[in-house]
């Protein structure tokens, strides 16, 4: 799925040259669709799902026994102990895979996500990012990526060595602040770039641009 036109693509890659022209740092941009599959969780519902249907099965068997009769027309039916058992099991079974394939719905999956674990996996997922594409890729450690992901409403700011040396991540918060009044509004590119300014400000405070400085990282914006 794609977030930002084109045109918002290049609105973005110039924020970010904008601001790299008054900075020694490097600023990287990504955008997600999500931080992970949460296949997991998914599990971990349908499991919860199965073993609470059938301790329901345990503590009131002559119910749903009854309820069986009723429904297949029994008169009745002695039940035996591994009858009942391949009956509760199969419901169990069949619990279990009804939650899976209801979780394969997206919007229903992320729903279940506790916070908690949507942040822990858009944090990894960023630090994952930064390590590949800016840790240690610039001359002098100067390099932060600023991450989105849209399933999770998450966003991230992942710095250098050098730069986490002398900016505290509360630094960022009016970075983070001021993209998400965007990105509520649906207007990502915009976010992004707000994002951008804040942190080319901070930079530029800390580590000037100087007249041999090189352009390390590319301008352009990642959407994956």
């Amino acid at each position: 799925m794609a977030y930002l036109s084109p045109e918002g693509h290049q609105r973005v890659s110039e924020a970010v040259a904008a601001a790299e022209a008054r900075t020694a740092g490097e600023i990287v941009t990504v955008v997600a669709d999500r931080s992970d599959g949460y296949s997991d969780i998914a599990l971990v519902w349908s499991a919860l799902v199965a073993f609470t249907a059938l301790t329901v099965y345990a503590l009131f068997p002559e119910f749903y026994l009854g309820l069986v009769d009723r429904l297949t027309g029994g008169w009745g039916t002695e039940w035996s102990t591994s009858g009942i058992l391949a009956l509760f099991g199969t419901a169990t079974m069949l619990k279990f895979l009804g939650t899976w394939l209801l979780l394969l719905w997206q919007p229903l999956r992320f729903a279940l996500i506790p916070g908690p674990v949507k942040s822990a996996r858009s944090r990894a997922r960023a630090i994952d990012l930064f390590k590949v594409g800016a840790e240690r890729r610039t001359h002098g450690r100067t390099g932060i990526l600023i991450y989105l992901s849209m399933r999770e409403h998450r966003a991230e700011i992942v710095a250098d060595e050098a730069i986490a040396s002398k900016v505290t991540p509360e630094t960022w918060g009016e970075a983070m602040a001021a993209m998400l009044v965007h990105i509520k509004d649906g207007r990502c590119a915009d976010g992004m770039i707000a994002a951008v300014e804040k942190v080319g400000a901070v930079l530029a405070e800390h580590f000037p641009r100087a007249e041999d400085d090189q352009n390390e990282l590319p301008d352009r914006l990642i959407e994956l």
